[in-house]
């Protein structure tokens, strides 16, 4: 029997599966298509590490992961996804371990250098979402570029200190705004890491699930469950206050502009 003829759902599918497929919006047809998808991570740190974990655990069927640092003891603090003895991995080998550990399903494709160019074209078009969870604007930009041209949905999150933002920038819509629509390319921003500026563990684990979140609610296709699409979420961490701004396209956008 070929794959293509192979139920996607077998017992223990179902059974692994069963608290998503008993919600009325997701049900068997939800996972069925969550098995067939593709989903790209950029960045293996503290938004990729929850991010990769829970679209793991959710059936994800190809998850790629592409990040070229291997994991210092600084990150521990945070990357939830690796652990003491990974200290000096590369963080995509082990992130990849501990996503089969959690579900050995899924296909976890490795990619252990940094994305750009034609190689980061590539890879946008071969996924289904791409979730970037980097922390530069000049590599943000990249990557809102290629979602762009390849018109493929991007979940944006962002975390630094006690700060963080999580957005959608679908290209399939016209109504739809890309990152550069709300954080203009002007060279003027400083880059900053948080190993300088610092960063509150906690707040990247909530990014990074709620960027899992929009990419499971897009790849399972659900209808009528709304994404952060055309919105942008904020959430201070020292009050717990989280605020929600409708975002609109820049018709005249250098990059998403028609």
């Amino acid at each position: 029997m070929s794959a293509a003829q192979k139920p996607s759902l077998d017992d223990e599918a179902l059974l692994r599966y069963s608290r998503h497929i008993l919600l009325d919006e997701w049900g068997v047809a939800g996972q069925e298509r969550l098995a067939a998808s593709h989903a790209l991570i950029i960045g293996a740190g503290g938004l990729g590490c929850p991010a990769a974990l829970f679209l793991a655990s959710a059936g994800v069927g190809t998850i790629s992961i592409a990040d070229d640092d291997r994991v210092d003891l600084t990150n521990l603090q945070r990357q939830i996804g690796h652990e003491t003895a990974s200290v000096g991995e590369l963080k995509v080998q082990s992130l990849a371990w501990r996503m089969h550990a959690i579900n050995p399903r899924i296909t976890v494709q490795q990619i252990a250098n940094q994305l750009d160019g034609a190689a980061l074209q590539r890879a946008v078009a071969n996924a289904d979402v791409v979730l970037d969870c980097t922390d530069r604007f000049s590599t943000r930009h990249a990557i809102n570029r290629a979602c762009v041209a390849a018109k493929k949905p991007l979940v944006s999150g962002a975390a630094i200190r006690f700060d963080g933002q999580v957005s959608v920038f679908d290209p399939r819509f016209d109504s739809s705004p890309c990152y550069h629509c709300i954080y203009p390319d002007t060279k003027d921003f400083e880059e900053t890491a948080c190993a300088e500026m610092g960063v509150f563990a906690p707040l990247v684990g909530i990014i990074g699930s709620m960027q899992a979140a929009e990419a499971l609610k897009l790849l399972a296709n659900l209808g009528a469950v709304e994404t952060l699409c055309g919105r942008l979420l904020s959430i201070d961490a020292k009050t717990m206050e989280v605020t929600t701004l409708r975002v609109k396209r820049d018709a005249q956008c250098e990059v998403c502009g028609r």
